[in-house]
């Protein structure tokens, strides 16, 4: 009796050991099959991105996308640290950031999902309508202070700015400012949104935004001319995408490496005919 007692445990002992044994490697398998992602960066991107995410989320039972904001820089850096699966950016990685990524043994992927016009944006009651890139240019670095300088009636300009840490800050910096430094009285703004709110109730305000952000609000949107001998342009899906409105910008989800499984689904999906749509409908450009 105590001989099949003994029997009896081994076998109870072995069957436990397997069951456990299956649920662990069923538990390793699912992780490594990760569901849930996370996705931070540009405010710029956060309203595109949140309605790409819910969609997706709604085809695909059982995934979970979070998005967050912060900056293009911000979520880059978030990247490099392993803070989030996927970064946002409203500009391309700079070569410092490449450079960090290559120390980690890193490669930094990165692949635009949409297009984007950053408008530029005054009080309805402002009768300015157009400026040239280098009037431009020089409000903002401080060259000019009165809106008489670009035709305007003889008030102080209000500059507003997104803060150094937003993509869209060091795009226009760059391919506005030939990258000279912003005025010192520049305010500088949380999101695109307290932009467009400081223009809305601002007389004498300036701003620039996501043309997403622009779709019923009570702003003027200004023509932009190359120079004094070109028509000025206005931002839309036409002139963003044949390249006549000068202050338009790709914009980009960036990777660790190839995208795998969740994270290559989401990008299917966000570079598919529906995500596009869904740029379309947000107010930004599709990518073709």
């Amino acid at each position: 009796m105590t001989h099949n007692y003994f029997k009896i445990l081994m076998v109870v002992l072995l069957s436990s050991m397997m069951i456990f044994t299956g649920c662990f490697k069923k538990d390793k398998t699912d992780a490594n099959k990760k569901t849930a992602i996370t996705v931070k960066g540009s405010d710029t991107m956060v309203q595109l991105m949140s309605t790409l995410a819910e969609n997706y989320m709604n085809q695909n039972a059982g995934s979970q996308v979070s998005v967050t904001g912060g900056g293009s820089g911000t979520g880059i850096a978030a990247l490099l640290n392993g803070t989030t699966d996927i970064a946002s950016s409203s500009r391309d990685i700079e070569q410092k950031e490449k450079d960090q990524f290559a120390q980690k043994n890193l490669n930094s992927n990165p692949v635009s999902i949409a297009n984007d016009g950053v408008a530029i944006v005054v009080h309805k009651d402002n009768p300015v309508n157009e400026l040239t890139m280098e009037q431009l240019a020089k409000i903002y670095t401080g060259e000019y202070t009165s809106w008489k300088d670009v035709g305007g009636p003889d008030q102080p300009i209000d500059v507003y700015s997104r803060e150094n840490s937003s993509g869209t800050y060091k795009f226009f910096q760059e391919h506005v400012m030939a990258k000279k430094d912003y005025v010192k009285t520049a305010k500088l703004m949380p999101s695109t949104q307290t932009i467009i709110q400081s223009v809305t109730d601002g007389k004498w305000a300036i701003g620039y935004s996501g043309l997403g952000y622009t779709k019923g609000a009570n702003v003027k949107i200004l023509g932009i001319k190359k120079d004094d001998k070109s028509p000025a342009i206005m931002p839309s899906d036409k002139t963003v995408l044949d390249k006549t409105y000068s202050v338009a910008r790709p914009l980009f989800l960036i990777f660790n490496g190839t995208p795998q499984d969740e994270m290559k689904k989401f990008l299917d999906f966000c570079l598919s005919d529906a995500g596009q749509k869904i740029v379309e409908e947000t107010g930004y450009v599709k990518i073709k």
